[in-house]
């Protein structure tokens, strides 16, 4: 488990692809629970400990997942993810390069529970949700474009559904229209940034997850730098 930050309230782990975030039908062992297995065998805690989920990633996606320590800095995380109060960049690595190299996207996303997948439209539909991000260029290769992300709402599916929209699925992202799948069947977005308010210290929480151990991600992180 690659810990990012930690003090008595918060973890900050960097997700591998295939971890689910908690736990759900599939009976796998979330990460949740192998966060709370790491912190019982580092302090020795004989009882039960806590972790708290204030928000999830997507299984294949990679990066950054915050969970609360105690249940007073859950509570507050929680108000703050509601609220908007905590700033989430995401990289994501597309094979088709945007028309504008920045721009915002606004779409309305209906949710097919059935399918678990989300559909953009651009104009409201009846029980659709506005979806906001804002996107920029940041590198290119041969083939590839890396993508800068700022989330203004947060949709189900919302990257992965918005940039398909604009005809740039993520690079195995077979669920929104990349034509194959990466080998290890993650897709190629990451979770690359958090900035808030610590919720009971009050200090600046900044923090970056190291890209996968890829070549195309390090060839596309190299050319940012």
């Amino acid at each position: 488990m690659n810990v990012l930050y930690e003090d008595n309230h918060l973890i900050i782990v960097n997700k591998a692809s295939g971890e689910i975030v908690q736990g759900d039908k599939t009976g796998d062992s979330p990460l949740s629970d192998t966060v709370k297995q790491w912190l019982k065998e580092k302090y020795e805690k004989p009882g039960n400990v806590f972790c708290g989920v204030a928000h999830r990633l997507d299984r294949p996606v990679t990066g950054i997942v915050v969970f609360a320590k105690t249940s007073k800095a859950l509570s507050r995380l929680n108000e703050m993810f509601k609220n908007k109060e905590v700033k989430k960049t995401y990289w994501a690595i597309v094979r088709n390069r945007p028309e504008n190299d920045e721009a915002e996207l606004r779409h309305y996303l209906v949710r097919n529970e059935k399918q678990n997948k989300s559909y953009a439209h651009n104009k409201e539909k009846g029980n659709s949700k506005l979806a906001i991000l804002h996107y920029k260029l940041l590198a290119s290769s041969e083939k590839y474009n890396l993508l800068e992300i700022d989330l203004q709402t947060g949709r189900h599916h919302q990257i992965r559904c918005q940039l398909a929209k604009i005809g740039c699925p993520i690079k195995g992202d077979l669920k929104y229209g990349f034509d194959r799948s990466n080998p290890d069947a993650s897709i190629s977005l990451h979770s690359r940034r958090v900035c808030f308010i610590h919720p009971v210290s009050k200090e600046l929480i900044d923090v970056t997850a190291p890209v996968p151990n890829d070549r195309l991600w390090k060839v596309l992180e190299e050319a940012v730098i």
